[in-house]
């Protein structure tokens, strides 16, 4: 089972991509963030045509997360976090695909820091850290799949200097991510590659993707029964350098 986080930046500017990416490699759970889409408008012909159900939790302009299953409809577990009846983002959606659980996040972003943005997403992870515990107790295969907005290391970006003040890489955030992991999580791409210099994510800006200045914000926690299944994990970053392509590259996990 191939398993994948894909934050599209935009599901009506980049659904070619996404429809040629699905058709290409065929995986069998895609993970969708910031759609930027209402739940009206969220183009699920277009997906059904390709072979995929979906379920999906959108927001007119920002945010949004969808789960995708190839040749079966995932079944919706639960949308949003609880801890906060006034937040009203669409950044947590949790669904079951043949006997998996799988959660697509978009973690808040945290920017300008410190400030209100950035108080909101350290609270947010400490809902999705709540959320985790109780799907480690129903000790099933679970991924926890999205785009975290969380440099956990200093060999996941092309520089530290440049991210220094940049909320993705205070250490507030990543003592969050850690929390987290340590919760008894893997993070499928670092076992995968230990030595880190792997990208998720390049900005449009400065020529980032010529010039490989990139970084990991995109990850796939997976719970000890998934994690015994991982057979390996990576990033095609191919597809960030195809035309009207995502500024993050579709990241994913493949699990027995």
């Amino acid at each position: 089972m191939k398993i994948v986080s894909y934050n599209v930046n935009g599901i009506k500017a980049r659904l070619p991509r996404l429809i040629e990416y699905l058709a290409e490699q065929q995986p069998d759970v895609v993970c969708l963030q910031e759609l930027k889409s209402s739940d009206e408008t969220f183009p699920e012909a277009d997906i059904r045509a390709a072979g995929y159900g979906a379920v999906w939790h959108g927001q007119k302009s920002w945010n949004g997360v969808a789960v995708l299953a190839k040749g079966s409809d995932p079944v919706e577990r639960q949308r949003g976090l609880a801890g906060e009846t006034e937040d009203d983002h669409s950044r947590y959606l949790e669904a079951e695909v043949d006997g998996v659980v799988i959660a697509s996040i978009y973690l808040p972003n945290g920017n300008p820091q410190p400030g209100p943005k950035f108080d909101y997403k350290l609270r947010w992870m400490e809902r999705l850290a709540a959320r985790a515990r109780d799907l480690l107790a129903e000790e099933k295969p679970v991924v926890l799949a999205g785009d975290y907005n969380v440099i956990p290391n200093d060999d996941d970006t092309f520089s530290v200097r440049a991210m220094q003040d940049d909320a993705l890489m205070q250490p507030e955030s990543r003592e969050a991510f850690r929390r987290l992991v340590a919760q008894g999580w893997t993070d499928a791409l670092r076992t995968r590659h230990p030595k880190g210099g792997v990208w998720t994510f390049w900005d449009y800006q400065a020529g980032a993707w010529q010039r490989d200045a990139g970084f990991r914000i995109d990850h796939l926690l997976l719970s000890p029964i998934a994690a015994d299944r991982l057979l390996d994990a990576g990033v095609d970053k191919e597809y960030r350098a195809r035309e009207k392509a995502s500024d993050h590259a579709p990241t994913w996990a493949r699990l027995r």
